[in-house]
């Protein structure tokens, strides 16, 4: 796998960019979060530090879920509660808390990958295909049969943020704490706005399911 290790701190960074290429992989040392969101499109699963110099790691995550779904391990030092719910809540797939050992950073890397091809929908140049509506997570445009419709920025990233997870429960507070960037902040009826506003512009209902009590899921 060509694996992207988002790390800062050249001694973690080179002895786990050679831990990796021991085992087969091709992994590509980038020092900041705007390495990452520049470089992603070739990667198959991205390695994650929080501390990195240019932005906050949960940033980094937030920005990259608006554009790809790509696997993402977060290795950091950080063990408290709130970073690790952040982050499997902005889209983490899992996370590692320092110092790893390297045979089991090595599995959960490859489960990772494994869990997102598996769960992967039919994709064309243009985009995700989720039945009639096309969605260009890099180019930020969506189709419903055929057609454009325009979106808001907000807008777009709420999609964004669902369609990537199709099929997958999200709960109210990851969606304000991804787009809004704090959910214990954000204003809950804001959330509501956008989203009827998105329900109303794709047309089709049903596709955006409100579960009750917790949040939505894509369900096409």
């Amino acid at each position: 796998m060509r694996i992207a290790v988002v790390e800062d701190d050249d001694g973690v960074g080179d002895a786990l960019t050679d831990a990796l290429t021991l085992v087969g992989h091709a992994p590509v040392r980038m020092r900041r979060g705007a390495d990452l969101l520049l470089g992603y499109h070739d990667m198959d699963v991205v390695l994650l530090d929080l501390g990195l110099p240019d932005m906050d790691g949960l940033e980094v995550l937030r920005k990259l879920r608006t554009l790809s779904s790509v696997p993402v391990v977060v290795l950091t030092a950080r063990d408290d509660e709130r970073s690790v719910v952040r982050a499997l809540r902005g889209g983490a797939d899992d996370y590692v808390v320092k110092p790893a050992r390297l045979g089991e950073l090595h599995a959960r890397l490859e489960v990772a990958a494994r869990r997102r091809i598996a769960s992967s929908e039919p994709a064309t140049d243009d985009g995700l295909v989720l039945g009639d509506i096309v969605v260009d997570l890099v180019g930020r445009t969506a189709e419903v049969d055929g057609h454009d419709i325009a979106l808001t920025t907000k807008e777009f990233e709420l999609l964004a943020h669902l369609v990537t997870r199709r099929g997958e429960a999200v709960s109210r507070e990851q969606l304000m704490d991804a787009i809004w960037g704090d959910a214990y902040v954000a204003i809950s009826r804001t959330l509501d706005v956008h989203m009827t506003a998105l329900r109303s512009k794709l047309g089709r209902p049903g596709t955006i399911v409100t579960i009750r009590g917790f949040g939505y899921r894509w369900d096409t």
